[in-house]
């Protein structure tokens, strides 16, 4: 039996591509998750997919990226294939288990999603500390501009406003008003 897997990260993606292609291929069951990042090992699509495999059965996926992105995860799911006598496929790369070369492939090919989104992680990181040492400003926007933390300040310290009333007459939570007084 072919078993299939497709995901999608956001709500908003579509699965209709994968099923397609995985329908294409032979899959006799699919299994989806949609909204859910390759990030997370448990998914509950995944693991019912994972659940219904026999010795035998070969796991098929559009992309490897769907199945995971970690390449310690992936690895061990492929070497959990294996023990239990299941072959595992990916379409758009043209992997399978069944021969010692696809295998190979398989360990090349699994390394280039985690070595990606570190790259991407240390390029967005390194582009923060330029734009901080250019003076800009990191993270969201203040909820109060500088005059209102100013006012905010005043009015609690000064004038022995309660906090709470402060924070409904600028519409942000107590906790924002805690951090300013924090800050000045």
């Amino acid at each position: 039996m072919i078993i299939g897997y497709a995901r999608v990260s956001t709500d908003e993606q579509n699965l209709d591509l994968q099923l397609a292609a995985l329908h294409a291929a032979g899959c006799d069951k699919t299994f989806t998750d949609k909204g859910i990042s390759g990030s997370r090992a448990s998914r509950p699509g995944l693991d019912t997919a994972l659940a219904a495999l026999s010795s035998g059965d070969t796991f098929m996926v559009w992309k490897l990226d769907r199945l995971g992105r970690s390449l310690l995860n992936l690895v061990e799911t492929i070497n959990e294939f294996s023990l239990r006598g299941i072959e595992f496929a990916s379409l758009t790369e043209n992997i399978e288990t069944r021969s010692p070369s696809g295998r190979l492939v398989f360990h090349l090919m699994a390394a280039m999603p985690e070595f990606e989104r570190s790259l991407i992680s240390e390029r967005t990181r390194a582009g923060m500390r330029a734009a901080k040492a250019r003076g800009k400003h990191i993270g969201r926007r203040p909820a109060l501009s500088h005059a209102e933390q100013d006012d905010v300040s005043f009015a609690i310290r000064k004038r022995n406003e309660p906090i709470p009333a402060v924070a409904e007459r600028y519409g942000v939570h107590p906790r924002t008003i805690r951090r300013i007084l924090e800050k000045h």
